[in-house]
């Protein structure tokens, strides 16, 4: 058997090897601590409004005797004479079931300017009230899974990643996640959520089943002894790490059993590329292809396409050109790429594919909010989600599904794990919740959108965790619905980009906005060029504030034809804006043909 370390992925950990993984204790949840509190819904909208309340509409209830009460015309009349002595826009709508009458305010009506039709309204001694007509939301729904309320890392408001407000807009339904990992045993809190993957396996020393490459991603268990893997590296027992993943993406969700996931209305397709000791990057490598809808030979075409890859595995080094193809072709087919950051405490620009380009690099934080102790950091980090940290109570990690068995399968159970592998899932069921919402959207804007939406981290972290916290409520309300339903501001004057020369910028007027911009403001940039790595892409606010859209990187295709999103809420949005594009290497040119601006 072939066992030499270096030609061997090893599972990410906090252990001698880097595997995220602990140990599983044989119990149905492994040392379970006191249970995080279980969040209080969300209240339902109240009937009345507390004074100085923006409103754009007004329901008045008029008295019984009331001529305003039965006519309409009257009710209408009175309006008009309302906004004579207030100086304020007020029509009459329409008449409620209740007799109300509802009324509209001008467009956008200030609190003062509120208070003072409220009060015209109830200084009139036909009206009995007077409430704004305000705007109800869906109430949070609180799971019925029995060890919910242990998953702080959804729900908890101090470093929790505030899944439960993303369920009112989408629970991930039509996304397929592919998680490339050790495979899948059988869990009864998952197997609903789960379809056909792929055993990308090719070395049986490897695979532990006893046969390479097959359509069976079942996870036989990845256990090792002493020095098997290596000299000096401690025995371990089977992680089914790919099971945890799976589970903490799409667990089974209100079945009144386990945990709940967090795009529990998704997909997922096991792809098969960990065993004993680790995976090769050839067969991480066609698994990325595969599972993106790529052609693969010799294996059958995959028939459950994935719109996002989960990637909690890696190892040291830079980023190979061969790894950073098959990313690259998945990115282009549309699949979204969310790879953990690293274990090791250092810099990820030493851990792959974390290093690589066209990835959604993830580091973890702990249950206070702060970079976890083991967590790799630095600027190619692109956000951070919970990954957990056990050193104070087994409680604070992260409890997913898995299976008591320490060699081969044998019960189901959950269990309590710590890592950079099990941070990433949570961004990858964030993707699919966003791909469900918009199905729009290209990996570069949900990877934009993630960080533009992001919290600032409720600790420390040293080193650099990407953008912050990731925020599922706040990152999928920016997106539903898509980019087309704002307004847009556009240039079509072509724009010539210098070779390796000095940037270029094109200008857009906005006009006619009030207030700042969004935090989800739609940059639609359309770039002929024959080699678009060399490409640095800025969006310059009014004030000078630059965004960088697009940095130089090792990419040969042509062209960049996308949308990114930007958070410039703190832009004031009329005036001037700016695309700024410079060509930074020789022998290739391009055109800027386009760029818009959707608000």
């Amino acid at each position: 058997m072939r066992t030499s370390p270096e030609l061997r992925r090893k599972l990410i950990s906090v252990a001698a090897v880097s595997a995220v993984l602990l140990a599983a204790a044989p119990a149905s949840v492994a040392v379970a601590q006191e249970a995080a509190p279980r969040p209080a819904a969300v209240p339902a909208a109240q009937t009345e409004a507390a004074p100085g309340i923006q409103a754009e509409r007004l329901i008045v209830g008029y008295k019984s005797g009331a001529t305003e009460a039965k006519s309409n015309k009257a009710a209408a009349a009175d309006a008009e004479s309302k906004a004579e002595k207030t100086g304020e826009d007020i029509d009459f709508q329409r008449r409620l079931g209740t007799g109300a009458a509802l009324v509209e305010l001008g467009t956008h009506p200030t609190r003062a300017s509120v208070a003072d039709v409220v009060a015209q309204y109830k200084a009139d001694p036909q009206v009995a009230y007077v409430v704004p007509d305000r705007l109800n939301k869906p109430t949070a729904v609180t799971p019925n899974d029995t060890e919910y309320s242990k998953q702080w890392d959804l729900f908890e408001s101090t470093a929790g990643m505030n899944v439960p407000g993303a369920w009112d807009t989408t629970t991930g339904s039509g996304v397929t996640v592919a998680v490339i990992d050790t495979g899948y045993v059988t869990h009864s809190d998952l197997a609903a959520n789960i379809v056909g993957g792929y055993d990308f396996i090719s070395d049986t020393a490897v695979s532990v089943d006893g046969d390479g490459r097959d359509s069976n991603p079942a996870d036989p268990g990845d256990w090792y002894n002493d020095n098997e893997c290596g000299q000096g590296i401690a025995a371990s027992t089977s992680s089914w790490h790919g099971t945890h993943v799976a589970g903490t993406i799409a667990a089974a969700t209100n079945n009144g059993k386990g945990v709940a996931g967090i795009a529990y209305g998704a997909k997922i397709s096991p792809v098969r590329v960990l065993g004993k000791c680790g995976g090769y990057d050839s067969d991480i490598i066609d698994a990325i292809t595969w599972a993106s809808g790529g052609t693969v030979s010799g294996v059958p075409a995959n028939t459950n396409v994935a719109k996002v890859i989960n990637m909690s595995l890696g190892g040291g080094g830079a980023c190979s050109s061969a790894t950073q193809s098959a990313i690259n072709g998945a990115v282009n087919r549309g699949t979204s790429v969310v790879v953990a950051a690293g274990n090791e405490n250092q810099n990820v620009s030493n851990a792959s594919p974390a290093n690589c380009n066209n990835v959604i690099a993830v580091a973890a934080t702990n249950r206070a909010g702060s970079r976890a102790s083991y967590s790799n950091y630095g600027s190619l980090v692109d956000i951070a989600a919970p990954g957990g940290e056990t050193r104070t109570s087994t409680a604070n990690g992260i409890l997913s599904t898995l299976n008591s068995g320490t060699k081969t399968p044998s019960s189901e159970n959950y269990t309590y794990y710590q890592g950079t592998s099990m941070a990433t899932p949570h961004v990858a069921g964030l993707a699919a919740l966003m791909k469900s919402a918009n199905s729009a959207l290209t990996p570069a804007q949900i990877e934009s959108a993630i960080k533009a939406n992001a919290r600032a981290l409720p600790g420390t972290c040293s080193g650099g965790c990407g953008a912050g916290l990731a925020d599922a409520a706040k990152t999928v309300q920016a997106v539903k619905g898509g980019t087309s339903t704002g307004t847009t501001f556009s240039s079509t004057t072509a724009v010539a980009i210098p070779d390796n020369g000095a940037a270029i910028e094109s200008p857009i007027s906005v006009t006619g906005r009030s207030g700042n911009a969004p935090s989800a403001l739609q940059v639609g940039v359309d770039i002929t060029h024959t080699y678009r790595g060399d490409l640095v892409i800025d969006l310059v606010a009014p004030d000078g504030s630059t965004y960088r859209l697009k940095s130089a990187a090792s990419d040969s295709a042509d062209n960049v034809n996308t949308t990114y999103t930007v958070n410039a809420s703190s832009e004031v949005a009329n005036g001037t804006w700016k695309l700024r594009v410079q060509d930074t290497a020789a022998q290739d040119t391009g055109t800027l043909n386009g760029w818009k601006l959707t608000f």
